[in-house]
């Protein structure tokens, strides 16, 4: 890959600006995102560690749960902490990096894609098909799809990084953005970008148009499977969570859709800026909560693992004492879940 400035000079590395209109507000941005951040680490790894932990929920639904979570994980951590930096200095970034951070997080955004599109099919036959769903999801099948989710989002954006890779790059080392995007990188390229531009809108088009596509067609025949229960609680929770998944899956594919289907619907980039927060920041925070921190036997298994971490301290707490005489004070009662009765 070649990179040349206009004094013949090698670009060493790209410097990311962020939000650098409003540096007053950069201190109450780095305290907001942090927490943000935190507790989407935080509610994603609750959620892994119930499912690995709890017998009850190996089953292929918490299964692919468990996979966006990790996911969500790495999907923030490949963003976030680069903002974060930018708020509190200058955001510098190789182009070798900033290449290796697009590759990321692109191919873990088109891996959520495929992911969402499986989990609604998931819901679809274990609505519609009850009796034949041990059948049809079985663990080999289940599997498969993961591995197939993931390979295939790598696979995708592999493609697209390496058009990139023969760009040269030259003029402004500043990119207006607060990681390196497909649209402002390839903005700063001075080879013609246009087989990389068409091939990534093709691949755009395909990777969130299908599985966009077969998530609306899965949830309309879950409502249709809901219309036919006698209306009551169990109807209006089916709706209730249903519109609550659309909600979040339409501003992830809408976002997306929008910034590299149709990237001139965008006319400033400091709208294109609040359109990647949606999707890199908001929805992540939304999953965890959405698809399972409300989910009744989710609580059960993080109260089950902490009641057996409270067993295991009390235990340590009685060997110290019978081993040296001496009483270790109890740290009091483990506070309530949210949601437990």
């Amino acid at each position: 890959m070649e990179r040349i400035s206009p004094g013949n000079e090698t670009i060493a590395e790209f410097v990311l600006l962020g939000f650098y209109d409003v540096p007053e507000l950069h201190p109450l941005f780095f305290i907001v995102f942090t927490a943000v951040y935190a507790f989407i680490i935080l509610g994603n790894m609750l959620i892994i560690v119930a499912v690995v932990s709890s017998q009850r929920l190996h089953t292929p639904m918490y299964f692919f749960l468990a996979n966006l979570s990790f996911l969500e994980i790495l999907y923030t951590s490949t963003v976030v902490p680069k903002m974060l930096q930018g708020f509190l200095q200058e955001a510098a970034i190789s182009v070798a990096g900033c290449l290796l951070q697009f590759f990321t997080f692109g191919s873990l955004a088109t891996v959520e894609c495929f992911l969402l599109a499986v989990m609604a099919y998931d819901r679809y036959l274990a609505i519609c098909y009850p009796l034949r769903y041990p059948l049809l999801m079985g663990p080999r099948w289940c599997l498969g799809l993961v591995v197939t989710t993931w390979l295939s989002g790598f696979m995708v954006d592999g493609l697209v990084v390496a058009l990139m890779a023969q760009l040269r790059f030259c003029g402004s080392k500043y990119i207006d953005h607060f990681y390196c995007d497909f649209m402002p990188l390839v903005g700063l390229a001075c080879s013609d970008p246009r087989v990389a531009q068409m091939t990534t809108f093709i691949l755009s088009v395909i990777c969130l148009t299908v599985p966009f596509g077969l998530i609306l067609t899965s949830y309309a025949q879950i409502v249709v499977a809901v219309l036919r229960v006698p209306a009551g609680a169990s109807r209006r929770k089916a709706f209730s969570t249903c519109s609550s998944h659309l909600t979040v899956v339409s501003t992830f594919y809408g976002t997306l859709m929008v910034l590299y289907t149709a990237p001139s619907a965008v006319h400033s980039q400091d709208l294109s800026k609040v359109f990647a927060l949606l999707y890199t920041i908001v929805t992540p925070i939304f999953n965890p909560m959405i698809y399972t921190l409300r989910n009744k036997e989710v609580h059960q298994a993080l109260r089950r693992l902490l009641c057996i971490k409270q067993t295991e301290t009390l235990d340590s707490r009685k060997a110290v004492k019978i081993l040296f005489g001496v009483s270790v004070p109890s740290l009091g009662r483990l506070p309530r879940l949210a949601g437990e009765d």
